[in-house]
């Protein structure tokens, strides 16, 4: 993988997942992520609808964003191969260090379940080097 597309991912920058619905209309949701052996990692909650739609067609896009450089992005089109029980919140709290600089993830409610998406990159599109003044 890209040493830009690992750097994007390890910093506290913004992620959007692209899912599909029931009629084929995309759902964007901004998310928490990391990459991790060749895998982007989404963290969410069981039943939400990024969950209900993967569950039916696992086919994702997700786009990471420089927050100091809007042109340092890339786009990833993938699937998710697997949903990862985060029950005990350890992927959570590692997203919670790196984008709050927490220890443990501070937004628990009662009863919900957290889960990882692990999504397989098929087409990867980044862009090149370039800055917001050239």
């Amino acid at each position: 993988m890209d040493e830009k597309i690992v750097k994007l991912f390890s910093e506290q920058n913004l992620v959007f997942i692209a899912t599909l619905m029931k009629d084929g209309s995309p759902q964007v949701s901004p998310v928490w992520a990391n990459y991790d052996d060749g895998y982007v990692l989404v963290n969410t909650a069981e039943g939400r609808i990024k969950h209900k739609n993967v569950l039916r067609d696992p086919r994702v896009a997700v786009s990471v964003v420089s927050k100091d450089n809007s042109l340092d992005m890339t786009t990833i089109r993938g699937v998710v191969e697997e949903l990862i029980p985060d029950y005990d919140y350890r992927h959570a709290d590692k997203l919670t260090q790196q984008y709050m600089n927490r220890e443990h993830y501070p937004f628990k409610q009662n009863n919900e379940k957290r889960i990882i998406l692990k999504i397989k990159p098929h087409k990867i599109f980044v862009l090149p080097e370039l800055k917001m003044s050239e």
